[in-house]
């Protein structure tokens, strides 16, 4: 069974999936819903037509020095939604601290063009969510 790694954001949603095995991990897309979860529900419910998917692996974005952010508790929210409308899917919260900023890099690395990295940027932060995920429980 597959993993999906969900970075969630004001207007964008990055998703990543792992392989088959749970042994590697790929940028999926990015939903643009500007503040509708509806979408970024509907989305994720036609991703699990296509793929058997056991866990959700939500990035939760925490201060620097370990205390909650406003965004924190938005992303609380979308998560009781998601446990809400997929009851049978386990869903894992993984601080996602400087996974935006591991991104940036990773696109600066391989000279992104800049109007570009806006685009794929959450997708990538996705990919170090779950990989984050992965490595804590190997």
């Amino acid at each position: 069974m597959r993993k999906l790694g969900i970075d969630y954001g004001d207007s964008r949603v990055g998703i990543a999936i792992t392989d088959e095995l749970g042994i590697t991990s790929q940028g999926l897309e990015t939903i643009h819903h500007n503040g509708k979860d509806k979408i970024v529900l509907s989305r994720i419910a036609e991703l699990l037509e296509n793929y058997a998917i056991d866990t959700f692996v939500v990035g939760m974005p925490i201060n620097m020095n370990g205390t909650k952010t406003e965004r924190a508790e938005i992303t609380e929210k979308f998560i009781h939604k998601l446990r809400c409308r997929f009851p049978k899917i386990k869903v894992e919260i993984i601080d996602e601290r400087l996974t935006t900023v591991a991104a940036h890099r990773t696109m600066n690395y391989l000279n992104i063009d800049k109007n570009k990295k806006k685009e794929i940027v959450d997708t990538i932060s996705a990919v170090y969510i779950l990989e984050t995920y992965m490595n804590k429980n190997t």
